[in-house]
């Protein structure tokens, strides 16, 4: 009997996973990682994923079906991989997104680490996505059948080993349908709501969240034009993103956006919309998910966002192993640190993150 090691968060979503597994015949482990230190945890938040109630919920699951149960301690790595990458970015003028740090880092590769000493063949999580091996003896990674709620821009990092060994049972269903499912069989978090915010940061507001991890106070400086003319005062450079309009506390004569971060002198750029657009991109880190660097360029459809619609462009490849993507037309806010994730129809491709050049 194959073995599947179900990454278990206390929602409804991995605990039909589980379901799903073992009516296929899969010799289940259920576990949750534990990301933070005890008293850092979250007793009870709905709108996170990581409280000591969502730990008890997939306790409860696993209880019911009948399967082992083990909370791993990833915390170190947690720390170090998503959280300490989370800081760096703000702090160096780019906008992070920790869950495909989480993904890459902890749940497909230091849960694919325990699957392996566990003799477990798979690694199994509620994600909406597919995999298909085809013909070409590759495995592609696919769009959820239920595009509401498709989650395979967080999962543009995953090679052709990982795909090889992990299964995304909800692929084919819609929510709605999961839920359904989840109340037949019995389980008590068949209507629980999804969490929302970055697990870490539960209230949202991550400013404060940068400045108690790091005991910082990120200092005060200029807004200023693209022509370097001072148009008022910002409240520490952390705060703000490319495309931001609102919160910026400025009397001005037309709406203005925040362009770039200029680190170094401590300044927030404002442009006026039409100067926000750009019909170039530069990614970096990139994976191709075949594992081969196209040998030409690639017409793409890539999405810059998770709720973005993918947009027409044309990815080149460079020498140094970066991504020059071209669009067909031009982009707004295209943001640095952010990913860019490039399709072909319901197909991942591949992705990288956006830097500046």
């Amino acid at each position: 009997m194959s073995g599947a090691l179900i990454a278990m968060s206390g929602g409804v979503d991995s605990s039909l996973a589980a379901k799903i597994m073992m009516d296929r015949g899969y010799d289940c482990i259920g576990c949750t990682m534990k990301l933070y230190s005890n008293e850092d945890i979250v007793v009870s938040n709905p709108k996170t994923c990581c409280s000591l109630d969502d730990v008890e919920d997939a306790r409860s699951v696993c209880m019911h079906l009948g399967i082992p149960y083990y909370v791993f301690n990833f915390k170190e790595e947690f720390r170090e991989k998503v959280i300490g990458k989370f800081v760096d970015c703000y702090e160096h003028g780019r906008t992070p997104n920790p869950c495909i740090d989480c993904n890459r880092y902890l749940k497909f590769g230091k849960l694919y680490e325990r699957a392996q000493i566990l003799k477990c063949d798979v690694i199994v999580t509620g994600h909406y996505a597919r995999i298909e091996k085809r013909d070409d003896g590759r495995y592609h990674l696919l769009k959820a059948l239920d595009e509401t709620k498709d989650q395979s821009y967080v999962l543009y990092t995953l090679t052709q080993e990982q795909l090889a060994h992990t299964v995304f049972p909800l692929g084919d269903l819609k929510k709605t349908e999961v839920r359904e499912i989840a109340k037949d069989a019995g389980m008590i978090n068949a209507e629980k709501r999804e969490s929302q915010d970055i697990c870490f940061v539960p209230d949202g507001d991550y400013v404060s969240f940068l400045k108690k991890t790091t005991g910082k106070e990120y200092p005060a400086g200029d807004f200023v034009d693209k022509d370097g003319k001072v148009l008022g005062t910002h409240k520490g450079i952390v705060a703000y993103t490319p495309g931001q309009r609102r919160g910026l506390g400025l009397a001005l004569p037309a709406p203005m956006y925040v362009f770039r971060l200029d680190v170094e002198n401590n300044r927030v750029i404002l442009v006026y919309d039409e100067d926000l657009r750009n019909t170039e991109a530069l990614i970096d880190d990139v994976n191709w998910i075949s594992g081969e660097v196209p040998a030409e360029p690639v017409r793409v459809q890539a999405k810059l966002r998770y709720h973005q619609k993918e947009q027409w462009a044309t990815a080149h490849p460079l020498e140094d192993g970066k991504v020059k993507l071209v669009f067909d037309e031009p982009i707004r806010a295209i943001t640095p640190g952010q990913a860019a994730v490039f399709y072909n129809g319901d197909e991942v491709l591949g992705g990288g993150t956006i830097v500046l050049e």
